[in-house]
């Protein structure tokens, strides 16, 4: 990065008033270890505004009741509060329909269900599933028990040494035998943004349905599923500044329509005896029992304070501080950094010389900064670069380029204790 192109990553840090966002995020104002908390971990969960934190306590302090089971004015507020979060997250993705979204605890359980609702009925022994080699494990695991239940096999898009995808013989892989796509939109442990767009295209001309695992992007660029035409996408509220718990599976309508539950229990029915069983209208087919009311009010009030913030705004801010520390890090004699895609999210995996991973997070930890350290659930991308972990410090709209500093000191320092 030249001098010029470090002035306007410079530059675009002002795209937020980021003291004032600051404010709204307690857990950001303390020491950790006699030092100023450099909270870096965004990648793993993100912190929680005041504004979805109060949205819970009221909740539960004021409408804290079950949902679409009641009569009296408690249970219809929570209704409303649940239904309008679900109307959020329609509009945050550009859904067609409410009908599209479906509230589960994470990205990992609505990749579960699609493998299990969707793909288990229409899939036999020597049928194909194709992932890719960057993916998190919780869009490789379930393939694979599918694979062991079926008969099917798991294929793999091949990486590069930069952490992209080698897409030279992406057609030959999309085939007659294959069953679905599931692809990550970014990668959690390199930063790496696929070329979705290419991707999903290429799928779509042979009629072959696409997941995208969305977990590590929608807090951090806009997305629209009916731009990327998309089958299934899935995230998880947690790392969008939401409570844990909760996440949301966009599904095509005429395919939710045609997918069997995912689990069995109250209120994805409409009427049961010992003979049999009806099952209830979208989205409520695959919500059996009680749902994380609160988690989903929160999910609600993350969206809305994204949007005040401006999506747009977030990734300029949060791209700057990628470039700027990318550059810092470059500049370190002894650090190496894993993953170095031309389009990239604010993801920075790298090692120090002679240090493990490990000991790099504990001597952060020490310093008042939080990384992650590890293989970030993405044991194949470690495997590729001959590593068992990488340190790796992720961003958020509400870090800074002080806290770079304090990372770029907290590399210097582990050098200096291990020189």
């Amino acid at each position: 990065m030249s001098q010029t192109e470090l002035k306007v990553a410079t530059d675009s840090l002002s795209a937020l008033d980021i003291a004032a966002v600051r404010r709204d995020f307690p857990i950001l104002d303390q020491k950790v270890n006699g030092h100023t908390l450099a909270y870096l971990d965004n990648a793993a969960s993100s912190q929680k505004p005041v504004q979805v934190i109060e949205a819970v306590n009221q909740f539960y302090r004021h409408d804290n009741a079950n949902v679409h089971r009641g009569v009296h004015q408690l249970s219809q507020r929570a209704t409303d509060a649940y239904e309008g979060a679900r109307n959020k997250v329609r509009g945050f993705l550009n859904a067609q329909s409410d009908k599209e979204i479906i509230f589960v605890r994470g990205a990992t359980e609505a990749i579960n269900l699609v493998a299990q609702s969707f793909v288990r009925p229409n899939i036999e022994a020597g049928d194909e599933i194709l992932i890719s080699h960057i993916e998190h494990h919780a869009n490789i695991v379930p393939w694979q028990m599918l694979c062991e239940q079926t008969g099917a096999k798991l294929k793999v898009i091949p990486m590069t040494v930069t952490g992209e995808l080698d897409l030279s013989g992406l057609d030959d892989l999309l085939n007659s035998r294959t069953k679905i796509l599931a692809i990550g939109q970014v990668s959690n442990a390199l930063g790496t943004i696929n070329p979705l767009k290419e991707m999903i295209a290429k799928a779509r001309a042979k009629s072959i349905p696409v997941l995208v695992d969305g977990a590590q992007a929608v807090p951090h660029m806009k997305v629209d599923v009916q731009e990327l035409d998309c089958d299934f996408y899935v995230f998880s509220g947690h790392k969008m500044f939401a409570p844990t718990g909760i996440g949301a599976l966009y599904g095509k309508q005429a395919l939710l329509e045609a997918m069997p539950p995912w689990q069995g229990g109250g209120d994805m029915i409409l009427s049961v005896s010992f003979d049999h069983t009806e099952y209830n209208a979208l989205p409520y087919k695959f919500e059996a029992g009680t749902p994380h009311i609160a988690g989903a009010v929160g999910l609600g009030a993350a969206i809305d304070y994204m949007q005040d913030l401006g999506i747009d705004n977030i990734a300029a801010h949060e791209h700057a501080l990628l470039d700027i520390a990318t550059q810092r890090l470059q500049q370190i004699k002894g650090v190496r950094i894993i993953g170095t895609a031309k389009q990239k999210a604010s993801v920075l995996s790298f090692m120090i010389e002679d240090v493990h991973p490990h000991d790099v997070g504990t001597i952060f930890d020490q310093q008042g900064v939080a990384i992650r350290a590890g293989h970030h659930c993405a044991q194949p991308v470690m495997q590729f670069f001959g590593i068992a972990a990488t340190a790796r410090a992720s961003f958020a709209f509400y870090n800074t380029e002080a806290e770079i500093d304090a990372l770029v000191n907290a590399i210097k320092t582990t050098q200096e204790l291990f020189a």
